[in-house]
């Protein structure tokens, strides 16, 4: 057990948004059944969601591009012949205002990229790495409190953080510690201080005691200090406000979650289930394989599977999300849904360059 807290602890806090039933209720029957279960939840959500209204406004701001395994990111389909690919994270900040007037602010994969690089996958592929190649191949695009402080954002006024996993992801920063921390030379004041982290349940139960296959992509000891009262934690999908839900989409994680929002342009969804929009319709794809590789194997979708926890579970969610979604106003071959890493082109990755990519999310009411 690496928290100093249990995750029994969480019982009591003050649960956040309306649960949506028609996601949540209990499925049954083996995978092939729940999937075409979903498949009808999700069209009964979609109709649901999109008369709850949509929020104020949506911005994306890009955070970091870096390299990702290609084996990992287009999940045995791709015919490329480089290693890596690269993706972009992005941060999404979504306002709205409460049925009483009270505005909201959520910010959606607000990545600390500078300890994010502790992650021991990252750690170790940047020591393999020759400084002149990461030169190349990393690119910083702005900080979380520079994209907030361009929107006219100041910290204190973030009401929700929500990661779709916490791979990767080192808090202590955003919420603050209970103890001094010996890596960072100090016990970091939250720089939120009235934010709470909208986390699944099941994600932080399985952080509290890893598996191998998942322990090259957190850092638990980074959560053994965070204050319990920091995490609003959810069992199953929530609608926050008019236009945004979170999700409950496990199998990349057994937490995994999806961001749902209602916008101008109709429903998007964004996780980094899949890399890249054409991931979830192949037969359009241009990418070296993919097309192939679904029409061969009759799988509609081609998954991010880095860890592969439950890779059926993953790809039923990743119908969901489809499901659920809108078709691009830009191309209609491909739909709404927003990778939180997006597949970027990059030189160096020869037979990775997308055949669509969205680039953003920009929405005002």
């Amino acid at each position: 057990m690496v928290l100093q807290w249990s995750t029994d602890d969480l019982v009591d806090l003050t649960g956040v948004g309306d649960a949506v039933e028609v996601l949540d209720r209990k499925i049954e029957g083996g995978p092939g059944a729940r999937l075409r279960d979903l498949r009808t939840r999700g069209a009964d959500f979609r109709r649901e969601f999109a008369g709850t209204g949509v929020p104020l406004r949506v911005d994306t701001c890009d955070l970091v591009t870096l390299p990702y395994p290609t084996r990992f990111g287009l999940f045995r389909a791709s015919r490329a012949i480089a290693p890596f690919l690269s993706i972009t994270n992005r941060m999404l900040v979504i306002r709205w205002n409460d049925s009483d007037g009270r505005p909201r602010v959520l910010l959606f994969e607000p990545s600390d990229v500078k300890l994010g690089r502790n992650t021991p996958y990252f750690a170790e592929l940047a020591r393999r790495t020759p400084a002149p190649i990461i030169k190349r191949m990393v690119v910083e695009h702005g900080t979380v409190l520079d994209h907030l402080a361009h929107l006219r954002i100041t910290p204190d006024e973030v009401d929700y953080i929500v990661f779709d996993h916490l791979h990767t992801q080192d808090l202590r920063r955003w919420v603050g510690t209970t103890a001094y921390q010996p890596d960072l030379g100090e016990r970091p004041a939250p720089t939120f201080p009235n934010a709470k982290v909208i986390v699944q349940r099941d994600e932080l139960t399985a952080m509290s005691d890893l598996h191998p296959l998942q322990t090259p992509w957190y850092q638990p000891q980074t959560y053994r200090d965070i204050p319990v009262d920091a995490f609003a934690p959810i069992d199953g999908s929530v609608v926050l406000g008019p236009g945004v839900a979170v999700i409950k989409t496990p199998g990349h994680v057994f937490g995994n979650q999806s961001l749902a929002l209602n916008t101008s342009t109709g429903i998007w969804v964004s996780s980094e289930n899949v890399i890249a929009a054409e991931c979830l319709t192949p037969e359009h794809s241009g990418l070296p394989g993919l097309a192939r590789w679904s029409a061969s194997w009759q799988q509609e979708v081609v998954l991010n599977a880095n860890t592969i926890e439950t890779t059926a579970d993953q790809y039923n969610s990743i119908v969901l999300e489809k499901s659920i979604v809108d078709r691009s106003q830009t191309d209609s071959r491909f739909l709404q849904f927003f990778p939180s890493s997006e597949l970027t082109p990059m030189w160096t990755n020869p037979g990775t360059k997308p055949t669509f990519s969205h680039h953003a999310i920009t929405h005002q009411s």
